[in-house]
């Protein structure tokens, strides 16, 4: 295990200035079921993309990393006191939840490894792993959380990958296809659980397990419009819950880990809004607005446990 290198302050002078330019407007994710606590996103800065933390009623932002390169794909551990992340695309990281104690756990210069995301009970990841210079497979990997012990769980995708809550199934986007897959852990009963719309990169679990959410379209065009859509882990029961037309963008993050909320950005007339919204769409509340500030991957965590 490696530590990365951290600029000196966690809070640079070009980040205060994005900050002061930022609207904040109060309120009127895989995500297991828990208490909600912070929202994590990343975010361009002068010193590459980092990664945030803000409260859902948009107070308290803060830039947690300040690596030398970019800290991209946070996801939240089940407690709440840690979260994993990609460093420079292709090595795995993991940090406190202020961002301190950071350490590389997953880096090979032979392959790229990266979207992690936690099983419920907190004891392992999953994540992507692409052996470019040997097999040349993607494929999905499990690791404990210091890095040891890693193993294959699926060749068959290899790109945000997220464990059910109950922890039997497991759910990633294939890149070759584009749509969003649902299997057993062991492998088994592999399901294509959207349609071939090129999914966009990121989804999330509800933390009751019975419905995931993404957003379909992942590249649009001029004439295109991305929404967010529902489906059961079955794949029946699709149905949009944002209903957005050209050239208007719907991206989603994640659940809240009390299954209450969505939290997504929305991308219309050059505004980068990061919305909540209750799982039926309905009830949008900004939790941050900005012209150039864009909250990417975003992670709604729980509380943290003592």
């Amino acid at each position: 295990m490696s530590r990365i290198h951290r600029r000196g302050s966690i809070l640079t002078m070009p980040v205060l200035t994005i900050l002061a330019t930022l609207a904040l407007a109060p309120a009127a994710t895989a995500t297991f079921p828990a208490r909600n606590g912070l929202i994590a996103f990343q975010a361009q800065t002068d010193h590459g993309i980092q990664i945030f933390t803000i409260r859902p009623n948009g107070h308290d932002l803060r830039q947690i990393t300040n690596v030398d390169g970019d800290a991209t794909a946070a996801d939240w551990s089940p407690d709440g006191r840690r979260i994993a992340f990609t460093f420079n695309e292709c090595a795995v990281g993991i940090m406190d939840a202020d961002g301190s104690d950071l350490s590389l756990i997953a880096e090979d210069p032979t392959m790229c490894q990266g979207d992690p995301s936690f099983t419920p009970d907190g004891t392992r990841l999953v994540f992507g792993h692409f052996d470019w210079l040997g097999t040349g497979l993607h494929e999905i990997w499990s690791m404990k959380p210091d890095g040891s012990d890693k193993r294959v769980v699926t060749g068959a995708g290899e790109t945000d990958p997220n464990v059910s809550p109950d922890g039997r199934r497991l759910s990633f986007k294939d890149s070759d296809v584009g749509a969003l897959w649902v299997q057993n852990m062991d492998g088994t009963g592999l399901i294509q659980v959207s349609p071939s719309v090129s999914v966009a990169y990121k989804h999330d679990w509800a933390p009751d397990g019975q419905h995931l959410v993404f957003s379909d379209n992942s590249e649009p065009g001029p004439t295109d419009a991305v929404n967010i859509a529902i489906v059961r882990p079955d794949g029946s029961g699709m149905h949009y819950i944002t209903h957005e037309t050209a050239p208007v963008i719907a991206y989603v993050g994640s659940y809240s880990p009390d299954g209450q909320w969505i939290v997504w950005r929305l991308v219309k007339d050059g505004l980068f809004t990061l919305y909540r919204m209750r799982p039926d769409g309905s009830e949008r509340h900004v939790i941050l607005s900005s012209a150039t500030f864009v909250a990417r991957n975003i992670d709604w965590g729980p509380a943290a446990q003592r």
